[in-house]
């Protein structure tokens, strides 16, 4: 086993234990849920609505090149550089060679998961530039040294008492000050680092490609104030973030809106199409757009996986997941949780180290029922142990159980020799591994064979 699953294993089962933390988890869901349905009555047809951007995301990714060129040379026309970055390494070289150009000692930047990927605000602390997080959830979570919890919901694993306790020791605030005051104590401090920045980075929700545009939603206003108040200004996307068109926000935005937090639409849509033009006033001096790879084209190139690339990171799978809600974020102990983590990462990161993330799912299929492109994520988590037993990957005992296992299903009559109480007595000394974290197996006193046959004779 390697290191990452024997620690996501001592992980979950800590966290699984610790009902405090389930009760929080289980209590900020449960108002996603509640808010979730009203969103959903904007569309006249639902599931209509996910299968037409299921449709547009297939169109996107199976001409990627194309759309990605067609971005570069629209946005490069209004005087953005487009830098292309094979991996995460890469993209940390561009960007603290431009902080340097530009002698940036403060940096703010909105939420954006792929610069947890890529481990910015550490690589940029490593080379002294101060690197602020000015989504509310993400920089509670900086405050506290901590990765983001959640897609979309960075602290949702924090109550209002334990941010409250937090600030008392960060900021020297009351500790008894309500969740109207935290937040406006927070504003106030990213409010003088707006001014001080030299330089700004936002990811982006959507790559638009035929007006070369960066799309992004939001509903605190600062990813607006990251990319207009600096000189300069960064975006750092996949490449899998892209869609045709500046039109079919009519239907991603709502859908992103109310599949992310219930709401018909995010209180700031914004699309950036370069810097500051002749004649402007207002907007950056310079606009960098990183478009970063970083294992992707090895999911582009898999048939079977590259459906995932159409993720549009609205977290619904990981508020619908019974493993994420007992175990939580962290304990998958990398960027991308959940569902959706589940099926990624061991692609964009080494297969042999965390191919049991994608044991870690009841494959119950609600992943899949409530995706908001309706990406089938149960039956890519199946792919994903397939590919790693093909790798060979899969441990020895395992292999030989399943080959013992298919032997004795294919011979009914070889199954129907020994009795329920056999079965259940050499499954569980053979499946040691198994029942040491589950259940153990009860079989019943005959198989369904056995009955029909019964029954047939019966009739």
């Amino acid at each position: 086993m390697s290191q990452t699953a024997t620690l996501f294993n001592k992980k979950s089962k800590e966290k699984a234990a610790d009902r405090d933390h389930r009760q929080v988890i289980n209590f900020n869901i449960g108002r996603y849920n509640a808010q979730v349905p009203a969103g959903k009555t904007q569309f006249s047809d639902v599931m209509l609505a996910r299968e037409r951007a299921k449709n547009l995301k297939w169109k996107a990714i199976e001409t990627l090149d194309t759309q990605l060129e067609n971005f570069e040379a629209q946005v490069s026309k209004r005087g953005a550089k487009v830098i292309w970055c094979e991996d995460a390494q890469q993209a940390i070289d561009a960007i603290v060679k431009i902080c340097k150009e530009k002698n940036c000692r403060t940096l703010v930047k909105s939420k954006s998961m792929v610069t947890e990927e890529i481990h910015l605000n550490k690589n940029l602390e490593a080379q002294g530039i101060e690197s602020i997080e000015t989504d509310l959830g993400e920089y509670i979570q900086q405050l506290d040294g901590e990765t983001p919890y959640h897609i979309v919901t960075p602290a949702m694993h924090k109550s209002k008492d334990d941010i409250a306790r937090l600030f008392a020791n960060k900021l020297g605030t009351d500790p008894s000050l309500s969740a109207e005051q935290l937040t406006l104590i927070a504003r106030d401090k990213l409010r003088q680092k707006y001014a001080e920045a030299e330089v700004g980075v936002t990811g982006a929700n959507f790559i638009i490609s035929d007006i070369g545009g960066i799309a992004i939603t939001e509903n605190e206003g600062n990813a607006r104030l990251s990319c207009s108040m600096p000189k300069t200004h960064i975006v750092i996307a996949g490449i899998e973030k892209v869609i045709p068109s500046m039109t079919d926000l009519a239907l991603f935005w709502p859908l992103l809106a109310t599949f992310g937090t219930g709401q018909r639409i995010t209180s700031y849509s914004t699309i950036v199409t370069g810097p500051k033009q002749p004649g402007e006033i207002d907007g950056p001096e310079e606009m960098y757009v990183l478009l970063l790879d970083n294992g992707r084209t090895n999911m582009l190139a898999n048939e079977k996986t590259r459906e995932a690339l159409y993720c549009i990171r609205c977290g619904a799978c990981l508020n619908a997941c019974p493993v994420y809600k007992n175990i939580g974020g962290h304990t998958y102990n990398t960027t991308y949780s959940g569902p959706i983590g589940s099926v990624i990462t061991p692609h964009l990161k080494p297969m042999k180290e965390w191919k049991h993330l994608s044991q870690a799912s009841s494959l119950c299929g609600n992943c899949t029922e409530v995706c908001a492109v309706k990406i089938n994520l149960h039956e890519l988590l199946l792919e994903n142990r397939h590919e790693a037993q093909q790798e060979g990957y899969a441990p020895f005992t395992e292999t030989v159980a399943w080959k013992m296992w298919k032997t004795a299903m294919l011979k009914r009559s070889w199954m129907n020799m020994g009795n329920g109480n056999m079965k259940t007595k050499l499954i569980n000394s053979v499946a040691g591994a198994w029942t040491k974290e589950r259940s153990k197996l009860e079989f019943p006193k005959k198989s369904f064979n056995e009955l029909w046959a019964e029954r047939r004779k019966g009739m």
